[in-house]
């Protein structure tokens, strides 16, 4: 299996001069932007450094696990930092934000590219309980603080540097990228050439008819994973490129695990029957509550996480937490009783949702092809 890592082996040496940017191209930049570079760049600041100069700067930090979350992310770091493609990239605009008491974790960086592009990577959702409180905001808000930062980011951005643009990002990012866009107003749209979101969940429907979101579609490129379940959820108007993945189900999310050749992804022609009942059965449930409903039932689980001191969604599941977390639910009979409710009923959309796709004639048994997007 090859992958974006290999991708900078075998066209690492092309300038953007030379070959313009592609789709693996903003795979990397969006997997760059998870990169933690504060004290390599000044954040809020216009200065801009070489990939190869930061990375120099970060790769003797004693905290470099910290900043790179992954060995994947160490590895990507270097490689492109030591490629002629990447390494002499600019980096610039750096904004790195976690505001726990507003739900809020966005950050973004701007690559200024040698063939006078520019691309704007915003980082999908980190490992904090903040970043993933946010994400589930995006269930029944029409608008959440980082998408807001995103479109304001993408304008400062763009008054700063008189260039073409593209944006992308995984995860979160590539949401907050196609937010980003479509918000923009139409003049900075036309210097957008194109919008990478790399499984990125959708939209509340309120997006879906915007005019500045439709002026966009043409230029948005979404990729999902075979078994996407995060680039699946809530709406899309774009149409989407399935590609494979090396991994199983939600791990399929990792941008490592997607298989590369050349300059683009390997397409694979529809979705799997996995990930169309798990779209079905979330679809399903969301819908059999109201906006009001999961607010509650998010931030009810979310204040008894994060009274625990809990900040890292990896911590969570820590045994020493794990009574308290108990303690808590059994305490408060509203919350169990409302707890033990929506189990039930996504017990429920699952069920129906089997019962639908079972149902279903063999002709129509399987989705249709996603058009494949360059």
């Amino acid at each position: 299996m090859t992958n974006m890592l290999d991708y900078l082996t075998w066209r690492g040496d092309l300038t953007f001069t030379q070959d313009p940017a592609n789709c693996v191209d903003a795979l990397v930049f969006s997997a760059l932007s998870y990169i933690r570079y504060a004290g390599a760049l000044e954040t809020d600041s216009y200065a801009a450094v070489t990939l190869k100069e930061a990375a120099e700067e970060l790769l003797n930090r004693e905290d470099l696990e910290l900043r790179c979350r992954s060995e994947n992310h160490l590895e990507l770091l270097h490689r492109t930092a030591q490629s002629r493609r990447f390494g002499s990239a600019r980096l610039c605009m750096y904004r790195d934000y976690l505001t726990p008491e507003q739900e809020t974790q966005f950050a973004a960086v701007t690559f200024l590219l040698d063939d006078g592009t520019m691309f704007l990577a915003f980082r999908g959702t980190d490992g904090t309980l903040v970043g993933w409180k946010e994400d589930f905001n995006m269930s029944f808000r029409q608008v959440v603080p980082a998408q807001l930062l995103a479109e304001q980011y993408t304008k400062e951005v763009a008054d700063a540097y008189a260039l073409p643009m593209y944006l992308g990002g995984h995860s979160k990012g590539g949401n907050l990228a196609v937010f980003a866009a479509a918000k923009s107003d139409p003049a900075l749209q036309k210097r957008i050439v194109g919008v990478y979101n790399n499984d990125g969940p959708g939209f509340t429907g309120y997006l879906m008819g915007a005019p500045g979101y439709l002026a966009m579609v043409p230029r948005i490129r979404t990729y999902v994973p075979q078994s996407s379940v995060v680039g699946m959820l809530m709406e899309h108007e774009e149409p989407y490129t399935v590609i494979r993945s090396k991994s199983v189900g939600i791990m399929q999310h990792d941008p490592y695990s997607w298989e590369v050749v050349g300059p683009g992804f390997v397409p694979v022609p529809k979705i799997t029957q996995s990930s169309i009942f798990l779209d079905a059965t979330i679809k399903a449930w969301c819908a059999e509550m109201t906006d009001q409903e999961r607010n509650q039932i998010v931030d009810a689980m979310y204040q008894i996480l994060s009274a625990e001191g809990v900040e890292k969604v990896s911590d969570i599941f820590q045994p020493k937490y794990i009574p308290s977390y108990i303690k808590a639910i059994g305490e408060d009979e509203a919350l169990r009783k409302e707890l033990s409710s929506k189990l039930a009923a996504l017990f429920d959309a699952a069920k129906s949702a089997r019962g639908k796709l079972e149902g279903k004639p063999k002709s129509t048994e399987e989705p249709k092809e996603s058009p494949n997007l360059a």
